[in-house]
């Protein structure tokens, strides 16, 4: 310091090479722990209480969360900066000790100390009593920008309001994916928010939704096909053979193989009356040609009327009396109609797997009007359509296919809530087997542990919205990546529209608060607001009769 001639002090002014240069410490941030031990699944952080406290009135919002759970910490190794995720906290002899999970790594740039080219995995562990930093917005942007990959922006980075999250599309649907949330947290939108990007992206898709409520079609009226009982007229002759015992058959054991035999042989010579059966020599029973059901009906009267048979006439009986009845059923008119029996097999792929999409990317498929009886029955059908279709189009200009399955614990259930049906081996099936054909399955189920044993861990990316059944949360963790866990403890205490997002579509398993989605491209799923609703009297007697009229009729 030096004096003026006024006697007053002033600062010395410092010469330009010295005002320019930053001076080291001005980038460091503060450290606020120490790694005190070190694994490969998990290592241990002692925090400092009164650094912690310190940032809390951060304006960085990812600062000021540092040291609590789900937050991100950072350290050296060496040239690089190593980020971990904060699994779980406990007090030890006034310590707080911290369970962290590593991330990934980034590179650090030398002048500013910054972070930036953040990649998965860690190339070199750091070594205990290395010192512990926050992690700011600006290092957040660097660990979940978006690479030059296709992806689509589904909501911030929590705590961030900012920073985008990104799915990258061909890992996600490469590889499968779940959706999973309790009721009430925002599941529905999020799907229709996640397939409306979708479709922004990729206009000329080619997508199917089963749709168990009828929620979606009110989402996608503008960029979609809309298909329910009414105009779905799916064909009862492309159900392969399991398929018909499951319509067709009302026995169990040993009588039910008897049946299956009866039915099997009386089918194939229904299909063999088609011209198109002397264009393809010997047919199997699962070949998807049309037949009519009153050829069925007389085939199996003749077939009982012979003396040669040395079984009784039930079984002919059973199966007769069944197909008529299914036959005669106003319910079962969309797919077992006389209307359905010319080879109708192109236009109805073409239809439902949107080949050529014509700017309408998406098939929702709202099963909710079919009988409960067959509902499985037509879901399999559906499925093992696009994953026939996928198989026997190899060789051919390549259309890849993506499923999603609304309330798929229904379809693909485990071992104690099996019921044997085909629709659960498909999608099985698919689960494991699909991507090798360019089929993606997408599933969305309130009840992950009543999926099927391995299903959910052939999903690569796993969307986990709030859950609060503790089996549904052990299931789902066993799914999870092992650096993913700590992100997963978080689940019980995500507010609605908030998910966690892990596994392949992701750069790194990262917090997310959805986006807001427009009210005309939301699902009519939202729950009723009893005190408003409760309010309003008059016209009762006309509900009333409208609605038994649509139930006696059993139409919409």
């Amino acid at each position: 310091m030096t004096d003026d001639v006024s006697g007053q002090r002033f600062d010395r002014i410092r010469p330009p090479s010295e005002a320019v240069v930053p001076v080291a410490t001005t980038f460091v941030p503060a450290v606020i722990g120490t790694l005190s031990a070190i694994g490969g699944a998990s290592s241990e952080v002692i925090f400092d209480p009164a650094a912690v406290e310190a940032l809390t009135h951060s304006a960085d919002p990812a600062v000021a969360s540092s040291g609590t759970v789900g937050s991100q910490i950072k350290m050296r190794s060496g040239a690089a900066w190593l980020i971990a995720n904060v699994r779980a906290l406990r007090l030890d002899e006034g310590k707080v000790v911290a369970q962290v999970d590593f991330l990934g790594e980034g590179d650090e740039e030398r002048l500013t100390g910054k972070l930036y080219s953040f990649r998965r995995g860690v190339t070199r562990y750091p070594s205990p009593g290395a010192a512990v930093f926050p992690v700011s917005t600006a290092d957040l942007r660097q660990i979940y920008a978006a690479d030059d990959r296709a992806y689509i922006e589904v909501g911030n980075v929590y705590p961030t309001k900012d920073i985008r999250a990104a799915l990258y599309i061909d890992a996600m649907l490469g590889k499968h994916f779940a959706l999973l949330g309790s009721t009430g947290t925002g599941k529905s939108t999020s799907a229709a928010l996640i397939l409306h990007r979708i479709c922004e992206l990729a206009p000329q898709g080619h997508i199917v939704m089963i749709d168990p409520h009828g929620e979606y079609s009110a989402a996608f009226k503008t960029n979609g096909m809309l298909f329910d009982v009414s105009n779905l007229a799916m064909p009862y002759w492309l159900m392969n053979f399991e398929e018909h015992c499951e319509v067709f058959l009302t026995t169990e054991g040993s009588d039910r193989q008897v049946d299956a035999d009866i039915l099997a042989k009386c089918i194939l010579m229904a299909k063999q009356k088609n011209r198109l059966a002397a264009e393809f020599g010997k047919l199997t029973v699962d070949a998807p040609i049309p037949y009519l059901l009153s050829d069925l009906t007389t085939i199996i009267q003749n077939e009982m009327g012979k003396m040669d048979k040395a079984t009784d006439t039930a079984p002919y009986l059973r199966l007769k009396s069944k197909v008529e009845e299914i036959k005669g059923d106003p319910r079962y008119a969309f797919m077992f109609s006389g209307m359905l029996v010319s080879d109708t097999m192109a236009s109805f792929i073409s239809r439902i797997f949107r080949l050529p999409s014509e700017g309408k990317p998406i098939s929702i498929i709202d099963v909710s009007g079919v009988p409960s009886e067959i509902t499985s029955v037509v879901v399999a059908v559906l499925s093992r359509m696009v994953f026939d279709y996928a198989i026997w189009s190899r060789g051919e200009a390549q259309r890849p296919v993506l499923l999603v399955c609304e309330e798929a614990h229904r379809y693909v259930p485990n071992e104690r809530n099996a019921d044997g049906s085909s629709v659960g081996r498909i999608l099985s099936r698919i689960a494991k087997e699909g991507r090798k054909y360019g089929v993606s399955l997408g599933l969305i189920t309130q009840r992950p542990s009543d999926l099927a044993e391995g299903v959910l861990s052939q999903c690569g990316t796993i969307i986990a919205m709030r859950l609060n059944n503790d089996r549904d949360q052990a299931f789902v963790r066993a799914a999870m990546p092992e650096g993913a866990r700590g992100f997963l403890d978080s689940i019980p205490a995500l507010r609605n529209r908030e998910c966690i997002m892990v596994g392949e579509g992701v750069a790194t398993p990262v917090r997310v608060t959805f986006d807001s989605l427009a009210e005309a491209k939301r699902p009519a799923s939202s729950d009723p607001m009893f005190s408003e609703l409760w309010r309003h009297t008059g016209g009762e007697d006309a509900i009333l009769e409208r609605t038994i009229r649509k139930w006696r009729s059993q139409g919409r």
